[in-house]
């Protein structure tokens, strides 16, 4: 391109002051019609414009390309039915046509869901941005693009997007200066429920009620029934059905059967034609806390152990302990006098009859038949742990006697028969084959490679394993601890009094706390501590499974993926009765794992996420901004993909059928050539010529 420009010999001031001074001169001359005014006038013309330097330039120049960014959404809305396939059809088709086209610079950006418009994922999807942000990947692919070379930009989308411009002029790098084209992917007409969890507890009191308020969402229906039915499945377990009204925020009961984490799984029945049924379900984590655990300690005769158990229970400030201790029977007669004797009776009725339930645990601590609980009372225990509680019997020498609790109604929930037989002498107490998997005994303190380096007992009571699980050997292999569930309850039998001699501390000790504790909450029922256990849960971009059993883990495990795909997860046996596998995520939503009976549940993300508030496509979100950039919006589900074509600034950028792109122009100028317009030799010799002829015509 060729233009005029100056390149002034002298500042333009004293050019400027020049001209002036050359201006008065002539004038002068004219006023007085001197001869050979006018040369002189052309003279000093010619003298002013060498002093300008006027120069022809021709400029070399490279067109730049104009950027086009195709945003395309990934987002998990984006996989269901045929929107997959029409993204990326509609893609290939894009990309195509504009490669065809000279001059351009086509930036395809993937994004939506946890991407991020850059091809990396977060660390930790928790904190990952939730929703599809096609405007957040839109920035960063232009952030290097100035906005003269701006095409304009394409989103391929259902049009469910969480990070769309409260202002519809400001969207990022494009502004309202260049259109903002969008290509939505489903179809105008679609329908779909969504279950919204609109509040849930964080934490609450095993065995009291607690609500969950539960809003059902029918969009685009025809038919919108006005009911559906919810149900609540907590850990899994046993289902809770509640019919809820239609759109209506209500509040739904529940309650905690244990103390720990618990994952409560709620799901809405389906309606016909939903484009989805993941948002139909959602997963809640919920800690239960026992607000008193109330615990009954019955006490035979007097002995060194039983200060052991009554410290360890009142060491914990969340036991409520009654601790029960038959001395004597009421009616011994023995001398003893009145005065000596207590003159309030103990309320056994009261805790044996009317409020024996209210006890999380019974413990008996070396108890025998003295006459004092009536068969009934053994009765009602035998009751109160098919019904769901939980009994520890530490036995002692009586255990092996006719006045053991074993020639009670207990017989029936009493997993170890004696054989009446008490052995003394030193052992060291050893994990079952079963012990080592057991998760109450497994990888205890000193348990290690089959050879506790525990101290020595010197006690325990003979008895044959008739139910339950022996996790603990004594003298010969024999049995030691045993574990037992009975109906809904639990039970453990511990075939010695001299657990205390580990929390002396005699010959090493062991760990006696910590195996009494476990104990205690497997009795409880505390979900960390059961034999046949699954467990998922995110830990930043990895998904980790954890498979406990007493029997051989399975090599491998379905997981199913929020977007309803089935994946198939190996498991690496760790010992000790656990396997643990990992994958990775990519994707927020409900996941769930299934082996056999066993399933758990985890969400990855926000309860509510985003990205299935609506799955419907729709193009409310984006047309403000699509409006104000002068761009277009296509169901190419319904017209196919438009054509593209490329305009000047400030024409319509598009129509029915076609999308319209600005053509910059922009350019690099990549060398100059200059030409004077006042040759020195030329400027000397018409400068010479014309003072000659203003001589010459004044010589006349």
């Amino acid at each position: 391109m060729t233009s005029l420009a100056f390149a002034p010999l002298l500042p333009w001031a004293v050019i400027g002051t020049f001209t002036a001074f050359a201006i008065i001169l002539t004038a002068y001359a004219l006023l007085k019609r001197a001869t050979g005014a006018g040369w002189r006038a052309l003279a000093l013309t010619i003298a002013i414009g060498a002093l300008a330097n006027p120069t022809l330039n021709n400029e070399n120049r490279d067109l730049l390309n104009n950027v086009v960014a195709v945003v395309v959404d990934r987002s998990p809305s984006q996989r269901i039915g045929t929107r997959t396939q029409r993204t990326d059809e509609a893609l290939q088709i894009i990309r195509e046509r504009l490669q065809r086209t000279p001059n351009v610079d086509v930036r395809v950006i993937e994004a939506g869901g946890i991407a991020d418009g850059t091809g990396a994922e977060p660390n930790d999807l928790s904190t990952a941005p939730e929703g599809t942000r096609l405007f957040d990947a839109l920035d960063l692919a232009l952030a290097d693009v100035p906005l003269n070379r701006i095409a304009g930009a394409v989103f391929i989308t259902d049009g469910q997007v969480h990070d769309a411009p409260d202002e519809p002029t400001r969207a990022p790098r494009i502004g309202h200066t260049r259109p903002l084209h969008v290509l939505l992917t489903g179809d105008s007409n679609e329908s779909d429920r969504r279950l919204v969890v609109a509040e849930a507890p964080s934490y609450g009191i095993v065995n009291s009620e607690l609500q969950l308020t539960l809003r059902i969402e029918d969009a685009g229906v025809a038919e919108q029934p006005r009911t559906a039915r919810v149900t609540l499945r907590p850990d899994g377990k046993s289902a809770q059905t509640h019919t809820l009204e239609v759109g209506k925020e209500q509040q739904v009961p529940f309650k905690l059967d244990h103390g720990g984490q618990t994952i409560v799984e709620i799901e809405v029945d389906s309606v016909g034609g939903e484009l989805t049924l993941q948002n139909n379900r959602a997963a809640l984590t919920v800690n239960g806390v026992r607000q008193r655990l109330r615990v009954l300690l019955v006490s035979g005769e007097p002995h060194a152990g039983e200060r052991t158990w009554r410290n360890l229970l009142k060491a914990d400030p969340s036991v409520d302990l009654v601790h029960f201790t038959i001395l004597r029977p009421p009616e011994k007669q023995d001398g003893t006098p009145v005065r000596e004797l207590s003159l309030i009776a103990f309320p056994i009725r009261e805790l044996f009859e009317t409020k024996l339930t209210d006890f999380d645990l019974i413990i008996f601590d070396r108890y025998r038949r003295r006459g004092v609980l009536p068969q009934s009372y053994f009765i009602n225990i035998v009751r109160y742990i098919s019904n769901g509680g939980a009994l520890l019997g530490a036995v002692g020498p009586a255990f092996a006697t006719p006045l053991s609790v074993y020639q009670t109604p207990l017989k029936a929930v009493i997993p170890g028969r004696p054989t009446g037989e008490v052995i003394e002498q030193g052992f060291r107490p050893m994990l079952s084959t079963l012990g080592e998997r057991h998760p109450v005994t497994a990888e205890l303190a000193g348990a290690s490679n089959g050879s506790p380096g525990w101290g020595r007992w010197f006690r325990m009571i003979d008895a044959e394993a008739e139910s339950g699980t022996t996790v603990m050997q004594g003298v010969q292999g024999r049995p030691l601890l045993q574990l037992d569930r009975i109906g809904e309850g639990r039970v453990a039998l511990l075939l010695s009094d001299h657990a205390w001699l580990w929390a002396r501390g005699a010959e090493g000790g062991g760990p006696q706390a910590e195996l009494l504790r476990r104990l205690a909450h497997w009795l409880m029922k505390e979900p960390d501590l059961e034999e046949e256990d699954l467990r998922i849960s995110a830990q930043g971009n990895r998904l980790d499974i954890v498979r406990r059993s007493l029997e051989d883990v399975p090599e491998e495990i379905n997981v199913n993926t929020p977007s309803g795909e089935t994946l198939r997860v190996t498991l690496e046996d760790q010992g000790s009765g656990r396997a643990v596998g990992s994958i990775a995520v990519t994707e927020t939503g409900l996941y769930s794992a299934r082996d056999g009976d066993l399933e758990a549940v985890t969400v990855v993300g926000a309860l509510n996420a985003q990205e299935y508030a609506d799955v419907r496509t729709s193009a409310k979100i984006l047309k403000p901004v699509v409006e104000a950039s002068a761009g277009g919006i296509f169901w190419i589900g319904d017209s196919g993909v438009p054509n593209v074509r490329f305009v000047r600034p400030q024409r319509d950028t598009a129509g029915n059928d076609w999308m319209g792109l600005i053509a910059n122009g922009s350019y690099i100028v990549t060398g100059v050539e200059q030409t004077s317009l006042f040759p020195a030799l030329a400027v000397l010799l018409l400068a010479l010529g014309a003072l000659m002829m203003a001589w010459h015509r004044e010589g006349r």
